[in-house]
């Protein structure tokens, strides 16, 4: 993917206060990508899901799902996975367009994805900024996870499968949008149980999962 970074540059930063804060208190953006491939310098962005959590509840009504036109097309492989199809993106707009509606879904908040590496590197080549900015305003789910159980971190585990053990509703795995819910559904299940272990601020959590 060639795309260069939008014009208006990251989108705005939480304001630092609340990373000292109750992560409760914090605004954040559950977000998934489903793409045209593995390589993260070479494959594009074919779809995106974000639901933003607010106060400690997630916040359906403003939830955005948006197809994108890649700029180049996805394998085999990748449709057998996220399942869109060249006729599904007739009418989907350009990561040029697409990236405005994006941006506006993440001002201010602070991120949550499921193995962020992926998510961190795609939003750095959409919009530009250091790896290090995104990596600070990102929270790894999986690696609240992992914290809690004392999981050995290079052994990869699905989001529906640690869903499903939290008790957390999966409808359509590697759908952007659900993916992006249940990720935010799973980070309120953890940031509760680690908030009892006297891990409750969002700082704390952001220093766990960098990435």
């Amino acid at each position: 993917m060639s795309a260069t970074p939008s014009r208006g540059g990251v989108p705005t930063l939480p304001p630092r206060r609340l990373r000292r804060r109750s992560w409760r208190e914090a605004g954040f953006a559950a977000l998934d990508f489903e793409t045209t491939g593995l390589d993260r310098r070479r494959d594009a962005i074919v779809s995106f899901g974000v639901v933003p959590v607010h106060r400690g509840r997630v916040v359906l009504g403003e939830a955005v799902h948006q197809l994108v036109v890649p700029e180049i097309p996805s394998s085999p492989a990748s449709m057998k996975v996220h399942r869109i199809l060249p006729r599904d993106l007739e009418v989907a707009p350009s990561l040029e367009v697409a990236r405005q509606l994006l941006r506006r879904a993440l001002e201010g908040r602070f991120l949550l994805t499921w193995y962020a590496e992926v998510e961190v590197s795609f939003l750095e080549r959409i919009f530009g900024g250091r790896h290090r900015s995104w990596a600070h305003r990102t929270v790894d789910t999986r690696r609240l996870a992992i914290e809690l159980e004392g999981q050995d971190p290079d052994v990869r585990e699905s989001l529906s499968r640690a869903a499903e053990r939290y008790g957390v509703p999966v409808a359509a795995p590697h759908e952007a949008l659900d993916d992006a819910l249940v990720t935010a559904q799973l980070f309120l299940v953890l940031a509760s149980k680690l908030e009892a272990r006297g891990l409750g601020t969002t700082k704390g959590l952001l220093r766990l999962t960098r990435v």
